[in-house]
């Protein structure tokens, strides 16, 4: 996450951590792990219709460790995006990490059911859902996810790992929301396995230009569900994952902490700013959308916006 930080510009001051700050995330749900205690609030299973919070894959544990682990156990070096930050976990994928279009309405109206209570400002689906065979159910799912930014909820979700052909975007990637590719700049450039080699992409020349814009995903490591040894002692705190999931909650979390800097700015401000700020990488807009998520140009967006956009335009 150090390296992370450094790739989006992220000299993000000490003050700001995402307190206040509320994250749904719809996963493989939340396990045990010293840099998450205390950071869930809200937890169902629409799977096993469990009570406790439990995650029998680790990939919805990992998400939540990039959104707002602690790094206590890395010495901070692990920290996730929006340390301060809340979660409401909804787990919604079993533990193949498999799930059904129903499921996930259910896990959307839930988060639409504990938005006032709870002050839930982002919905972060690191979940890459292919073209439906069933149109109906793509359609239900997407005019959910509309629904979700209608009541003003910015939603996060990842652009899917299908790539690298044209129009492999997530279904759910080509609603309104912030859909988000992977790419690792430089690093790992000589890596046929980096993340940026399978992301989803739009069409290019399409009216709709998807993703919106791309965050770093490849060998991001975050907390590790399978931590606990024995009496009780944890055992390799941290795993490195890659894909899309991973790059979703870097820009679910950077938006974190612009709402609790901004707590009036409404979903579709937050896009923008996040849109407008990124930084170019040279790449087909298919690739890339607008860019590379920069958090310096997002969270000093009146600053930004002075110096640049008024005089170039």
């Amino acid at each position: 996450m150090q390296r992370v930080r450094k790739m989006i510009a992220g000299n993000i001051p000490e003050k700001l951590d995402g307190r206040g700050v509320t994250v749904a995330v719809l996963d493989t749900g939340i396990g045990w792990h010293p840099d998450l205690q205390g950071r869930s609030i809200a937890f169902r299973d629409f799977v096993g219709a469990r009570s406790l919070p439990y995650d029998n894959n680790g990939h919805g544990t990992h998400v939540c460790g990039i959104l707002c682990g602690s790094g206590g156990l890395s010495g901070g070096r692990f920290r996730g995006m929006a340390p301060g930050a809340r979660l409401v976990v909804g787990k919604v994928l079993d533990e193949k990490g498999e799930g059904a279009a129903e499921v996930m309405v259910e896990g959307m109206d839930w988060v639409m059911r504990l938005q006032d209570r709870y002050k839930i400002r982002i919905l972060n689906i690191s979940i890459g859902i292919g073209n439906l065979k069933e149109q109906e159910k793509e359609q239900v799912l997407q005019d959910k996810i509309e629904e979700l930014w209608r009541r003003g909820i910015l939603v996060v979700c990842a652009a899917g790992n299908k790539g690298p052909g044209d129009g492999t975007i997530s279904s759910v990637g080509g609603n309104r929301v912030v859909t988000v590719g992977c790419h690792d700049g430089a690093y790992a450039k000589d890596n046929p396995a980096r993340c940026e080699t399978y992301s989803g992409r739009g069409i290019l020349g399409s009216s709709i230009r998807k993703p919106d814009l791309v965050a770093p995903g490849t060998d991001i490591i975050s907390c590790n569900v399978n931590c606990r040894g024995l009496w009780g002692r944890v055992k390799d705190p941290y795993i490195a994952k890659s894909g899309t999931s991973m790059a979703t909650p870097i820009v679910a979390g950077t938006a974190a902490l612009a709402f609790q800097k901004d707590p009036g700015m409404s979903n579709e401000e937050c896009r923008q700013r996040l849109l407008y700020t990124a930084a170019d990488l040279g790449l087909p807009w298919n690739r890339q959308g607008w860019g590379m998520v920069n958090a310096d140009r997002f969270l000093g967006y009146d600053t930004y916006y002075d110096t640049y956009f008024r005089k170039k335009h």
